[in-house]
């Protein structure tokens, strides 16, 4: 079947066709693929340059990093049903941490109460014994006791409420850790993300040790994807990941995004990590992966990789965006290698 071409004359300086050649040309700079998803939020960046979506890739790419699927999805341009689900999580947990902060409240509240009302009988207690002065002393002695037994209540009551209170506030501590560790942690491969990866290139810097950046790349990922399906994909990258932490002890290995993996080696010697990282391409390509189901091979699975040493006060988006730049030049070599500067 033939597909027929709208014959229309293209005008200088045509708007429609400058935004969409500009689409084009964001999506090779960026290396996405020309999918739906990914046109739509060329277009919704493109047609409106000074808005809230264009102020949040400026910032996400700013020195040089280009943009992931997991980005886009995250900004809210990708599937919404994703991006609802991750809300979904998000209002949930935050929904379970108010009720904690609001039942701690009213504990401590109750406590208060509890407090002043133990004030009021021990003063109302006290008056009492003063005007049992000149009484017997069976007397005296029988309102000591009923005293001390009021004040051993309140005690009781008072730590029954502060234990409490303590347990109230010991879950809230974990539902907020369990938060902060969501945040910073890849739902699929259970490798930390983007935000911990450069939480600690941070720390690394702060501390002045040298260090080197890696990024890798799965080749040919979208083939397995079309070819397989997502569920396989998935299984893919978790195996690749795993792999990494294994070739790379002591290393910090984070997903960064879609099939790409970034590495933090702490030594800066790049020669010791360049050999680390090409012992994990070889470990990862030697593999023969086949699927599940019905044992057929899925085929060669490698990736490429750039890595780069960071130099001493070096930005974040630097040195990733040349670890990068060199990832890429792994890529026009053939694949399957590791590109050192």
């Amino acid at each position: 079947m033939t597909v027929a071409r709208a014959a229309r004359p293209v005008e200088a300086g045509d708007p429609g066709r400058l935004l969409y050649e500009r689409i084009g040309t964001f999506l090779f700079d960026q290396r996405l693929e020309p999918d739906p998803a990914n046109f739509a939020f060329a277009w919704h960046l493109l047609h409106d340059p000074a808005g809230p979506l264009a102020k949040a890739v400026a910032a996400l790419t700013d020195g040089g990093v280009r943009l992931t699927q997991r980005d886009i999805a995250s900004l809210g341009c990708d599937s919404p049903a994703s991006a609802r689900g991750t809300r979904e999580k998000a209002d949930g947990l935050v929904a379970r941490t108010q009720m904690q902060v609001e039942g701690f409240q009213d504990m401590v509240q109750a406590m208060r109460v509890e407090t002043q009302g133990f004030g009021r009988d021990l003063e109302a207690s006290a008056d009492a014994i003063r005007r049992f002065g000149d009484r017997t002393e069976g007397a005296l002695l029988d309102e000591l006791t009923r005293v001390t037994a009021t004040m051993l209540e309140r005690v009781h009551s008072a730590e029954m409420r502060l234990e409490n209170a303590t347990r109230e506030a010991s879950e809230l501590r974990d539902k907020l850790e369990e938060a902060r560790d969501n945040a910073r942690r890849d739902p699929l491969t259970g490798l930390p993300n983007r935000r911990a990866f450069e939480e600690a290139f941070a720390a690394q810097l702060d501390i002045g040790d040298g260090m080197c950046v890696a990024v890798c790349d799965v080749d040919h990922f979208k083939a397995v994807n079309d070819r397989f399906g997502h569920a396989v994909g998935d299984r893919v990258l978790k195996t690749i990941g795993e792999a990494l932490i294994e070739s790379c002890p002591a290393q910090l290995v984070a997903r960064y995004g879609g099939e790409e993996f970034a590495i933090l080696f702490a030594d800066a010697d790049i020669e010791r990590a360049r050999v680390t990282l090409d012992n994990a391409r070889a470990t990862v390509a030697a593999k023969r992966y086949r699927l599940r189901e019905t044992d057929e091979p899925l085929g060669e699975i490698t990736f490429s990789a750039g890595l780069t040493r960071v130099a001493a006060g070096e930005s974040f988006g630097t040195s990733f965006g040349r670890a990068d730049r060199l990832l890429y030049a792994a890529k026009k070599d053939g694949r399957n290698c590791v590109r050192a500067s």
